[in-house]
């Protein structure tokens, strides 16, 4: 009796873990290029909301990995293939504190369960614990409370003076608006008048990018993208080949899209825009063909919200992939 307990605890402990790895490795169905993530960088507008469209009314999700640090425009291409990537963007302080408490209220009850105490007698050993880990937890957010009080207010007086020059002119309709990104610009005045060209190069990337990654060209997503964005992808890539995993893409469908906004930085120019796409992406074993995650019968539709970026005197190129929240 005793050994079959023991045993239904340990298979319960085994269940529990593979239901967080599950959690790991759940991405994997996200076989298109960037993998459903958000990541690159908009210049000096990295971390920054882009403007809502008809196409992306709902707030784009903030960069997850980029090399523009917060307040440091202009580094913005500084990586190149192969190079490390920084991931500025920090955890809440809140989703830190939760997530460690949770942790720890997980592995004390699996400890439990393994060493036959039991798992809610797992937890009960942590309760003097997490009772002081509370009580610091609060004293360092009433800290941080009052501290940002008193910064907001020794920083009204300059915003208030800051705010007091001449006020920019509601944005017009770009005249530009055709039916294959479907619709005006969103909120934000453009700086910079996007053309039908424009749109067809935006378009066309959208297709040549996901084709690529598919067909793990990289040479062309080198051709088609940012040294950044590149190296997001060639990173990609490599893990898929450690994996032994390939992605299949295929008949990608721009089905709207519209301007988001489009400005000027002293180096390049820059526009995001909305585009919503059908696309058909499955990840298969590299020796099988087995399908691993994905369809590749069934389109699915994404949406997602693209930053590309010119230099004087090139083209285009992708800069920046956000998802919408």
């Amino acid at each position: 009796m005793l050994s079959s307990m023991l045993r239904y605890r340990r298979a319960v402990a085994t269940a529990l873990m593979a239901g967080a790895l599950g959690f790991i490795t759940v991405d994997i169905a996200d076989a298109r290029a960037g993998r459903g993530g958000s990541f690159g960088s908009r210049g000096g507008r990295t971390w920054s909301s882009p403007a809502p469209t008809p196409t992306a009314p709902g707030a784009a999700q903030p960069m997850q990995r980029s090399v523009t640090q917060p307040g440091q425009p202009g580094a913005s291409q500084a990586a190149r293939p192969g190079a490390p990537l920084a991931t500025p963007a920090r955890p809440s302080f809140g989703g830190t504190m939760m997530r460690g408490l949770f942790a720890g209220l997980i592995g004390a009850g699996i400890f439990g369960l393994l060493t036959g105490a039991g798992f809610f007698s797992g937890l009960g050993s942590l309760a003097g614990l997490l009772g002081f880990a509370l009580q610091i937890g609060l004293i360092i957010l009433a800290f941080v409370l009052i501290r940002r009080f008193f910064f907001n207010r020794s920083q009204q007086p300059a915003m208030a003076a800051a705010g007091a020059g001449p006020q920019p002119q509601p944005a017009q309709q770009n005249a530009y608006a055709r039916a294959a990104m479907n619709g005006a610009p969103g909120a934000g005045a453009p700086q910079v008048q996007i053309t039908p060209q424009d749109y067809d190069a935006f378009q066309r990337s959208l297709g040549v990018i996901q084709t690529a990654y598919g067909r793990e060209d990289i040479a062309t997503l080198r051709m088609q993208s940012t040294p950044e964005m590149a190296a997001y992808f060639e990173q990609e890539l490599a893990d898929n080949r450690a994996k032994g995993v390939v992605d299949r893409i295929g008949n990608v469908e721009l089905l709207k899209g519209d301007l988001s906004e489009a400005w000027a930085e002293p180096d390049a120019q820059y526009a995001t825009v909305a585009m919503r796409y059908s696309i058909v992406d499955a990840t298969v074993d590299r020796k099988t063909g087995r399908v691993v995650a994905g369809d590749l019968n069934q389109p699915e539709e994404v949406a997602e919200v693209w930053t590309f970026r010119r230099a004087p005197r090139e083209v285009w190129k992708l800069s920046a992939i956000q998802q919408l929240q």
